[in-house]
């Protein structure tokens, strides 16, 4: 119940700020730390099984390696895409570079979580490895470093929540809110509702294009990276 018309010094009845409705529906929390809610869409959960996802190209079954309940980058197949697509929400990744500390900078456990299919996460061995710092893990790729870096050692699992806020255009194609994102590595707030500005380029500045709901991806860049445990909820 909104309260209108009214000073605050005018207020003398304290029900008059308390509402009842709506009522918040109940949520069970995972029985341990990074599992599902009882309201998450599991993208890929024990035993790898990757029927959510499909090869990016083809729109075939995903290509990718089943080891365990990872699912392994399988070098030269492509990107994945999830067979869904999402809009705003809550997304959980896990992931581990594999064991290659003879490579440097971004030929080291290289790969991307991108959100809407355009927005670069970049996953990336950058523990004790040089490159640019909008390229290291847990930057928006060629936008923004991490606020700090607050990754595992290498061949660790590392964990990514992601709070996105996708975009939203006019009927012209006008950007009228830009993405926002906020993303805790391994519990630790490394971005904060950052503002995106556009789709990841390589080369280039990053700019908007309109669109909807869209799949998220996850990159093949020729390294052994692995993927488990990914979930993600509708906001």
């Amino acid at each position: 119940m909104a309260v209108t018309g009214m000073a605050c010094g005018q207020i003398t009845d304290p029900t008059a700020t308390e509402f009842y409705e709506p009522v918040p529906p109940k949520v069970q929390p995972g029985s341990e730390m990074g599992a599902p809610p009882s309201d998450a869409i599991v993208l890929l959960g024990p035993g790898a099984d990757a029927s959510e996802w499909v090869d990016d190209d083809t729109q075939g079954p995903a290509e990718w390696t089943s080891e365990g309940d990872a699912l392994v980058v399988k070098p030269g197949s492509g990107y994945i895409s999830t067979r869904r697509k999402f809009g705003d929400m809550q997304l959980h990744v896990e992931w581990k570079s594999p064991d290659e500390p003879d490579k440097e900078g971004q030929g080291r456990g290289n790969s991307g979580i991108f959100l809407q299919g355009r927005y670069e996460v970049q996953v990336l061995e950058s523990e004790g490895s040089d490159t640019y710092t909008n390229g290291q893990a847990g930057s928006i790729y060629k936008q923004t470093p991490p606020l700090v870096n607050a990754l595992k050692p290498m061949g660790e699992w590392q964990r990514y929540d992601i709070i996105y806020s996708a975009p939203h255009f006019s009927k012209d194609g006008i950007v009228v809110r830009p993405a926002y994102v906020t993303l805790l590595m391994n519990g630790v707030v490394v971005l904060n509702n950052f503002e995106i500005k556009g789709a990841t380029e390589y080369i280039g500045l990053p700019h908007y294009l309109p669109h909807g709901d869209d799949v998220i991806k996850l990159q093949d860049h020729g390294n052994l990276v692995s993927y488990r445990n990914i979930w993600v909820r509708e906001l």
